[in-house]
C-alpha cells in the first residue's frame, strides 16, 4: 500500500496551506485515513480522522476549528485543509491508513499500518 502526500511549504503566520494524500482505490475504502505530525525533538501527534465505517470524523485539540479533513472519492485523495496557520504549526505532517474505525484507536500512531512520506509545512511568524 502507498500513500503519497504532498502539498507542504512555506507561509506566513495566518495563512493556508491544502495538503493531499493520494492512496490506491481498495486502500481508500476499507481503511481509515488520518492526519499525523512531527516537529523535531517531539512525538507524532494526532491531527484529524475519517472512519471508513461511517465517515466520522474527529480532530486534535491543537487544530480543531481550524483544520478541515476531506475527501474526493473520485481521485482516492484525502485532504487536509489548514487554516489560521501559526509557528507551532511547522512541523513534517503525515498521512496514514489504518484498518481501525473507532476514535480511541485512530488517535494512536500504532493503530496504524502504512504511512506516506511526509511533507514539510513551514509557518513563519
Amino acid at each position: 500500500v502507498q500513500l503519497q502526500a504532498s502539498g507542504g511549504g512555506l507561509v506566513q503566520a495566518g495563512g493556508s496551506l491544502r495538503l493531499s494524500c493520494v492512496t490506491n482505490e481498495r486502500t481508500f475504502k476499507i481503511y481509515s485515513m488520518g492526519w499525523f505530525r512531527q516537529a523535531p525533538g517531539t512525538t507524532r501527534e494526532f491531527l484529524s480522522v475519517r472512519s471508513y465505517r461511517d465517515g466520522r470524523t474527529w480532530y486534535g485539540d491543537s487544530v480543531k476549528g481550524r483544520f478541515t479533513i476531506s475527501r474526493d472519492s473520485a481521485k482516492n485523495t484525502m485532504y487536509l485543509q489548514m487554516n489560521s496557520l501559526k509557528a507551532e504549526d511547522t512541523a513534517v505532517y503525515y498521512c496514514a491508513a489504518s484498518p481501525y474505525y473507532s476514535y480511541s484507536d485512530l488517535t494512536s500512531t500504532r493503530k496504524y499500518d502504512y504511512w506516506g512520506q511526509g511533507t514539510q509545512v513551514t509557518v513563519s511568524s
